[in-house]
């Protein structure tokens, strides 16, 4: 009764003191708040032993503030409770919402961990497959499909993995869109399982033809994970969290390319097993994987946050509880002011396609993927043709590289996180990739020459996640986000075109000529984030003035 008693005191003395606050407050300023907030005080002798706030964003009017607009934040908690209202503007909102969340650091941690769990984890298996089901057509081309169809001497395999991408294109723009529609738990899942269908059904083939109509099916589908997966993780987290989210996404999804290797090589050993050739065994088994785990992702995998407290269409329970998900909420309001769901139209579409920067961050994951893809599709054939190795040793040689460029993604993610840089460590791995691609394509020595493959797998990889995090901490507003992660993912699809034509057949077995166009390339790209380290610095400094509004926002500043 006596800490009942000493807590009710507490909170009654916390509720003199925020309208205290929130008087000298308002005589201090002199325009309209643009904020109403109000902090929840409640007695201890309803048997409440912890304060445990809840932040909501509504749209009300108020007879103080004169407009039917303001944003409203409440901080209540779950008893009956007595509110006392604070009238504050944007400075002092956002240091006390601050420290309200600052109280509620180990339950967003927790929410955090399950996120995580749930969301992170399953569409980084996801990925995984979608990078084994685009990549093992390298696999099943040196383990003798490439003879069965007869594309041996020609560049019919060229064609093949350039016209997966056709399909990647097409869906990649309204991939996004489509997940704010009907939801990611609907279809996220479903297109999972129709490409693990289609890559089963490419082991089936008996010509080339039908297995390019497969790759351009498989193209269409694969192309819309990675746009909704992006703009998902995008919604979830913060500027600072969503890098390492990124990453472990990514590295899983690019570990796949080492582990499609180590596949191949013992799938091949069932060559002749019930009359079928081992480079089909590879497109078999690996479908099969792909439709199972399409069938857990549809009771795993987490919704859009303003779906989060209801049940999905399987009428499986909510992930967040009203409480948790208005904590959620809230933190995306403080970093950088968007929690709020939009409404997707052309004409605000049109309105963020005017922004440059969208445009630009669609440019570096294009020139990015032309090298990713090139040792995604050619690494196998480079270390059989140009290095003199035999196929299985080739199909196990590819793994290695993948391995330890997998830690250096998450630990160039941890960095960036840590400094809040992006374009630093964009140029550090780029510079990176140059050395190894030139120790690859222009040295002698098979020893050094696989070396090269080391640093150039490092530096590529691990500038795909940052360019995305750069993306996302640059641009404010769900609609700009969507569209964003929709160009990004069009533009690695030219990547992946470009990729598939370059490296021609006359050019084996050292491809010489690609691999000074992904020189060119990054060096452009590291050229951009040069560009605009000075931009993004003198438009900070010019906020930091108040002569200039970023994003629409006056809180908001650039990463660079």
């Amino acid at each position: 009764m006596f800490r009942r008693c000493v807590f009710a005191g507490a909170q009654w003395w916390k509720a003199v003191l925020a309208r205290r606050l929130g008087r000298s407050i308002f005589g201090r300023s002199q325009r309209r708040p643009s904020n109403l907030i109000y902090v929840s005080a409640w007695s201890a002798f309803l048997g409440e032993k912890r304060t445990s706030f809840c932040v909501k964003f509504s749209s009300e009017s108020s007879p103080n503030m004169g407009s039917s607009d303001t944003k409203a934040v409440h901080l209540e908690n779950k008893g009956p409770d007595t509110q006392v209202p604070i009238v504050l503007d944007d400075q002092y909102e956002n240091e006390l919402l601050a420290v309200q969340l600052g109280n509620q650091d180990k339950e967003i941690k927790r929410i955090l961990r399950k996120l995580d769990l749930r969301l992170v984890l399953t569409l980084s298996v996801l990925y995984l497959w979608a990078f084994i089901d685009r990549g093992n057509l390298a696999n099943a081309n040196i383990a003798g499909m490439s003879d069965d169809l007869g594309l041996t001497g020609t560049n019919r395999y060229s064609v093949l993995t350039m016209i997966f991408f056709i399909g990647y294109i097409l869906i990649d723009a309204p991939a996004s869109f489509i997940v704010r529609k009907i939801g990611a738990i609907i279809w996220i899942p479903s297109i999972v399982l129709a490409w693990g269908i289609v890559t089963i059904a490419q082991g089936f083939c008996h010509s080339w033809v039908p297995l390019l109509v497969c790759r351009i099916i498989l193209g269409f589908l694969e192309g819309g994970l990675i746009p909704s997966a992006i703009f998902l993780i995008s919604l979830w987290y913060t500027r600072y969290e969503a890098h390492k989210r990124l990453a472990c996404f990514y590295v899983v999804g690019i570990a796949s390319t080492g582990l499609s290797g180590l596949l191949a090589f013992g799938i091949e050993n069932m060559d002749g097993l019930s009359g079928i050739a081992g480079w089909r065994w590879i497109f078999i088994i690996e479908g099969i994987a792909t439709c199972f785990c399409a069938i857990v992702a549809y009771f795993t995998l987490v919704d859009l946050p303003d779906r989060a407290t209801r049940r999905n269409f399987l009428r499986m329970p909510p992930f967040l509880t009203a409480t948790e998900s208005n904590l959620m909420h809230a933190r995306i309001e403080q970093d950088r002011g968007d929690s709020t769901v939009e409404k997707v139209t052309f004409r605000a579409m049109l309105r963020c396609a005017r922004d440059w920067k969208v445009w630009e961050f669609s440019a570096h994951v294009m020139l990015n993927n032309v090298a990713l893809y090139a040792f995604a599709y050619f690494l196998p054939a480079i270390l059989q043709k140009g290095l003199g190795y035999s196929t299985s040793k080739a199909q196990l040689f590819t793994f290695p590289p993948y391995a330890v460029a997998a830690p250096w993604i998450l630990f160039c993610a941890w960095l960036c996180d840590r400094m809040k840089v992006r374009g630093p460590m964009m140029i550090f791995n780029s510079s990176l990739y140059i050395i190894g691609v030139s120790m690859t394509g222009f040295v002698a020595k098979p020893e050094v020459r696989y070396g090269g493959v080391f640093l150039g797998v490092m530096g590529i990889t691990g500038n795909i996640p940052t360019n995305f995090a750069y993306q996302h901490n640059n641009v404010v507003g769900q609609t700009k986000r969507a569209l964003c992660a929709a160009l990004m993912t069009t533009g690695g699809g030219f990547g992946g075109i470009i990729a598939g034509n370059i490296f021609r057949a006359q050019d084996a077995p050292n491809y010489q000529p690609a691999l000074i166009i992904c020189l060119s390339f990054q060096i452009l790209s590291m050229s951009l984030v040069v560009k605009n380290f000075f931009y993004f610095t003198w438009a900070n400094r010019q906020a930091d003035k108040g002569e200039k509004v970023i994003e629409e926002n006056p809180t908001f500043r650039f990463t660079y």
